[in-house]
């Protein structure tokens, strides 16, 4: 489905741009794998990761090209992030090739559970290659490679807009407020805006955004809070979320809903018109899926309004690494390099149809994959989400998530679902939360 308020221009120009890095990037791995596929005949390596495997006949090719067998356990995120310590603090075999999250780089850095990649990629190529990249780099090491390209977006149900006489999509904060009250006066949707309040850490990634379309960031690169005052970005997001909540315009439920629940139960089913952090792909994969969704084509990307204009998206990509305790660290490099060739990332997301899509899977990582999704056509809104990637994408912290992000996220959730709840006010919920900061970071 095609976003009439986006400009075509700038995505050609995207496009064409992607396109050369494509042949760059692609003739990299392919002199890469020549070097190294004779180290790794005959191997069987243990994937562990956040996602459900590639469609079979892909990774019997990687094999047949290879030799290298590949026994994939889909593991859900929480899961999978206690089985990577669980192993790493006794020193015990894992898997060769598991998630390295954003959110977990910094604190992976620290305890050196997962070997540099710095020695099998050039940090230089990469550099052009991923818009991503520096959430994954510390210090100058690689600690894992982008896997996707997931970003945080805002989604708007265009049918219910034009229902209440909203013709244009709104580039501002104020606008977009002004039209969720619209939405909800005129009677179009009863609790038109979707926030999931559960204490979770979808809660916390739809803080980060909202004040960055606010003008603000949370943490300052020294890991200072910043949503302290009143006047600062952060403490107005956080109040806006919770006055949102308390004025109906999210609907109560939402208090005990976590992101996917949100997504699923009511912007799919009419029940809200717009999420403002939403997750790259959800258009696709969750909202034009006929089976689980009654607005199939109603919803669309939209650019994120800030205070003045477009504000950022923020990144909240998954990674793939090598755990220190892998037994096979050569095939494994083999394997990381397959996933992140374009043509297998553009697969994952959807470029050839559903028969090679891993289900879930928001963006490809590198401009090249980025490029072919664009130009399949398969892709609802895939185009939007290139130019969203390319414009204004940008990291939640801009010194990458710090060690201790586990417990900061926790404070945060914890708190700001207490705020909508009522068991604390705004002022509290912040202060404690800035209480944490500075104990982590001292």
């Amino acid at each position: 489905m095609s976003n009439k308020w986006m400009h075509s221009a700038v995505f050609k120009v995207t496009a064409m741009a992607a396109a050369v890095s494509l042949v760059l990037f692609g003739s990299a791995v392919a002199a890469s794998s020549a070097t190294h596929h004779g180290n790794s005949k005959s191997v069987t390596i243990n994937v562990a990761i956040a996602y459900p495997a590639p469609p079979k006949a892909m990774l019997a090719k990687f094999t047949h090209e290879t030799g290298i067998k590949v026994n994939w356990s889909y593991l859900q995120w929480d899961d999978l992030q206690t089985k990577i310590a669980a192993a790493a603090e006794a020193n015990t075999y894992f898997a060769d090739v598991t998630d390295v999250d954003w959110s977990k780089v910094g604190e992976y850095y620290v305890t050196k559970w997962f070997l540099p990649l710095n020695k099998y990629f050039s940090m230089s190529s990469l550099k052009s290659q991923y818009p991503q990249l520096s959430s994954f780099v510390r210090n100058g090491t690689l600690v894992g490679m982008p896997m996707d390209g997931s970003l945080l977006v805002t989604t708007i149900n265009e049918k219910d807009f034009h229902k209440a006489g909203i013709t244009s999509m709104p580039t501002t904060f104020s606008k977009y407020a002004k039209d969720l009250q619209t939405l909800k006066a005129k009677g179009i949707v009863a609790h038109p805006l979707d926030i999931p309040f559960a204490a979770a850490e979808g809660l916390s990634t739809y803080w980060y955004e909202l004040t960055a379309a606010m003008g603000g960031q949370v943490l300052s690169p020294s890991y200072k809070p910043l949503f302290t005052s009143k006047s600062s970005a952060g403490y107005k997001a956080m109040t806006w979320m919770v006055n949102a909540y308390k004025t109906g315009l999210v609907a109560k439920a939402n208090l005990g809903y976590e992101d996917y629940q949100g997504f699923e139960t009511e912007m799919a089913h009419g029940l809200a018109a717009s999420v403002f952090s939403d997750y790259s792909g959800d258009v696709g994969t969750v909202y034009d899926v006929a089976s689980q969704s009654s607005v199939v084509g109603d919803i669309d990307y939209s650019p994120t309004p800030g205070i003045s204009g477009i504000a950022p998206n923020l990144g909240n990509p998954d990674g793939i690494g090598i755990p220190r305790s892998a037994e096979h660290v050569q095939a494994a490099v083999e394997f990381i390099k397959w996933m992140e060739e374009p043509a297998n990332q553009a697969a994952f997301a959807g470029a050839n149809g559903p028969k090679n899509v891993i289900s879930t899977f928001p963006l490809p990582s590198n401009r090249g994959g980025l490029s072919l999704l664009a130009k399949s056509g398969k892709v609802p809104g895939a185009t939007a989400l290139v130019n969203l990637v390319e414009k204004h994408g940008r990291a939640v912290f801009p010194a990458g998530a710090p060690p201790w992000y586990p417990n900061f996220s926790n404070a945060v959730y914890t708190n700001l679902h207490g705020a909508a709840a009522g068991t604390e006010s705004v002022a509290s919920a912040i202060s404690a939360i800035a209480s944490v900061v500075r104990s982590l970071s001292s």
